[in-house]
């Protein structure tokens, strides 16, 4: 819980910035909100439980560490854990007897940690941003180094840090010009908060202007983690056996993954326009949200579509129309079993998501308007040819129907889209080199 910000950052400094005294009405606010905050969680719990469990984290509320200077990285949700993933993974090879912590703020983030990295890794819930939840949290942990990605920043928990001597790394950062405009607006809370940052490791050059046009002091260009993305070796033939084991392997597949509220209205016109043409085809539709699983499985069921769902582990049928992906941690596995994708959270304004995936998996990938959080990747597929933009449903029926019309075009794109991918890896080495030379550091950690 907490304001939360997309901005840049600076090093910390030994003196309050000026205005660092007016966090107190950003800290006043929060305090209000808090039962607001655990009512929501409690409300949640209806449909899925586990929002009620582990709440006590939220506030600091952990088992005490059994040593200090682990290595702590915090990763909002399930983008940025598979983001975080490589260097994760990275970290553990290059000293595996350091102490890896992994925070997240959602439910479904913390589901991939545990999936992904099990007992490999500590996780908890991040703290709320709040003085005493942030120091209980800091008291127990005791962190060598905060590594946070992506630009999810919290007042309260940088100057906890700061007060700590916790150097922070904001990793794989990026800032989108409508932030930008957000934060300028809230000067009086977000320059004193850039000031206790150590280091802005920026996606590209543009994000890292953004961060120095807000002030902040220390700002590098380490390229878009997601391009770093390891891939399973095996994953092709998981693709391959999914497809001939669950969907069909003599059908085409076009996949809708990562969709949000407001989004699966237009892929479902679109496919019904497609059926017209292509009435073998497949839809894998993969919602981004767990809670929204049902609602879309009626609305499939509303429109006259046959549906199979993963959950009911039963293969689809001949008259299957709709695959309904509920499930988590299958996204990958998914793109590698399709011919082509839609990437969601781009038809509606809430920037899009991670179009490299599918594009390391040679997919011809299609996307919306809306791609702030990811516009550098998104410019650089469609300058590649590898990507088609669009804005309706009509548009979406027209880009799918002339791939699926024309096998060597989604070949040669799909080829496209991996180079590019390949072309710019490298921020997981460069993030490396930044990690230890903090990490090697034996900063003061006495948080009160």
């Amino acid at each position: 819980m907490g304001l939360r910000l997309r901005p840049g950052s600076s090093p910390s400094s030994s003196r309050p910035p000026a205005g660092e005294g007016r966090r107190w009405l950003y800290t006043g606010l929060l305090y209000l909100l808090l039962p607001l905050a655990l009512l929501r969680l409690y409300w949640r719990g209806r449909r899925d439980p586990a929002h009620r469990q582990r709440w006590r984290e939220r506030l600091g509320c952990i088992p005490p560490w059994p040593e200090p200077g682990c290595l702590w990285l915090h990763a909002v949700s399930v983008g940025e854990t598979r983001a975080a993933l490589p260097l994760i993974r990275a970290l553990q090879e290059r000293d595996p007897h350091r102490t890896i912590l992994v925070t997240t703020t959602t439910l479904t983030g913390s589901r991939q940690v545990r999936e992904a990295l099990g007992d490999q890794v500590q996780h908890v819930y991040a703290p709320y941003d709040l003085p005493g939840a942030v120091r209980r949290f800091l008291s127990r942990t005791q962190p060598r180094l905060a590594i946070i990605m992506e630009t999810e920043l919290w007042p309260n928990l940088l100057h906890q840090c700061a007060a700590a001597g916790i150097p922070i790394l904001i990793a794989n950062a990026r800032l989108s010009e409508r932030s930008m405009r957000g934060y300028a607006r809230i000067g009086w809370l977000t320059t004193p908060m850039l000031q206790h940052i150590t280091l802005i490791a920026a996606q590209a050059e543009a994000d890292a202007e953004r961060f120095r046009a807000l002030g902040a002091p220390r700002v590098e260009v380490t390229g878009n983690l997601k391009y770093d993305l390891a891939l399973p070796d095996d994953l092709a033939e998981q693709g391959r056996q999914f497809r001939r084991e669950w969907l069909g392997e003599n059908r085409l597949v076009w996949i809708a993954a990562s969709t949000h509220l407001g989004e699966d209205e237009p892929v479902l016109d679109a496919f019904a326009r497609l059926r017209e043409s292509w009435p073998e085809l497949l839809l894998l539709l993969v919602p981004r949200h767990p809670e929204r699983f049902d609602r879309v499985a009626e609305l499939c069921r509303q429109r006259g579509f046959s549906l199979t769902r993963r959950s009911e582990k039963q293969p689809c049928s001949v008259e299957t129309t709709v695959f309904l992906g509920d499930s988590m941690g299958e996204l990958l596995q998914f793109y590698a079993a399709a011919d082509l994708a839609f990437v969601g959270g781009s038809l509606v304004p809430t920037g899009g998501h991670n179009v490299l995936e599918p594009a390391l998996l040679a997919l011809p990938v299609l996307f919306g308007p809306h791609m702030f959080n990811f516009t550098e990747a998104g410019e650089r597929l469609l300058q590649a040819g590898a990507a088609w933009p669009v804005g309706n449903a009509a548009e979406l029926a027209i880009a799918v129907d002339r791939l699926l019309a024309d096998p060597a075009l989604r070949r040669n794109a799909g080829q496209r889209g991996r180079a590019v991918v390949e072309q710019h890896r490298g921020a997981l080495a460069a993030l490396l080199t930044l990690i230890a030379s903090y990490a090697s550091r034996d900063p003061a950690r006495n948080p009160r």
